[in-house]
């Protein structure tokens, strides 16, 4: 499955630079997290300040799993924190939603 987010990083060229030099190397225990539960490929492009993230899963991929994972990891937890000093809300999120998800409206 593919599914897209989206997500705003904080305007600041300073931040930005940061965030990217994070996203050079990101933890090992990072790494672990995403490919156990199931996701195959992430990519993250940037425009000025707007994200775009694409993930691509296993067919038994649970966001809800994730979610439970994560929340039981303190590394992620750590990571977590860390990225919402560079991550602010899209407009329309939701509170407390950092990536948003994207509806797909094209396809060739």
């Amino acid at each position: 499955m593919r599914y897209c987010f989206t997500c705003d990083i904080k305007n600041d060229p300073i931040l930005i630079a940061e965030y990217e030099k994070y996203h050079e190397q990101i933890w090992p225990e990072i790494e672990k997290s995403i490919t156990d539960a199931g996701i195959t490929d992430m990519q993250i492009y940037r425009v000025a300040n707007r994200m775009f993230m694409i993930m691509e899963t296993e067919d038994n991929f649970s966001f809800e799993q994730k979610a439970a994972s994560d929340a039981a990891n303190s590394k992620v937890q750590e990571w977590e924190e860390l990225m919402w000093k560079y991550q602010q809300s899209v407009p329309f999120a939701n509170p407390g939603e950092k990536w948003v998800p994207m509806k797909k409206i094209f396809q060739l």
